[in-house]
C-alpha cells in the first residue's frame, strides 16, 4: 500500500510565512531591550530579511516541473554551437 502525499497549496504557503513573520516579529520585541544597534543597522537588517523573503517567495512559486520546463525552453533558444560534437572511433 502506497502512500499518496496531499500536494501543498497556496495557502498552506501564506500559512507558514504568516508564522514566521510574528514569530520574527516576537523575537524583535525581547531584543529592543537590549538592542544595541544603530536606527542605520536596524533598517539594513530589516531590508536584508525583506529581500529574502521576496527571495523565498520567488522560489517557491515555482514547482520543480515548472523550472524544469522553463530551463528547457531556454536551451531551446540557445544556438547549437557550444554543443558536444559527436565523437566516433569506429569509422
Amino acid at each position: 500500500p502506497s502512500a499518496r502525499r496531499k500536494k501543498k497549496k497556496a495557502k498552506d504557503k501564506a500559512q507558514i510565512l504568516e508564522q514566521i513573520v510574528s514569530s520574527k516579529k516576537q523575537e524583535e520585541e525581547k531584543k529592543r531591550g537590549l538592542d544595541k544597534r544603530t536606527p542605520a543597522q536596524v533598517a539594513y537588517e530589516k531590508m536584508q530579511e525583506k529581500r529574502q523573503m521576496e527571495r523565498i517567495l520567488k522560489k517557491a512559486s515555482k514547482t520543480h516541473k515548472q523550472r524544469v520546463e522553463d530551463f528547457n525552453r531556454h536551451l531551446d533558444t540557445l544556438t547549437e554551437h557550444y554543443d558536444i560534437p559527436k565523437v566516433s572511433w569506429t569509422k
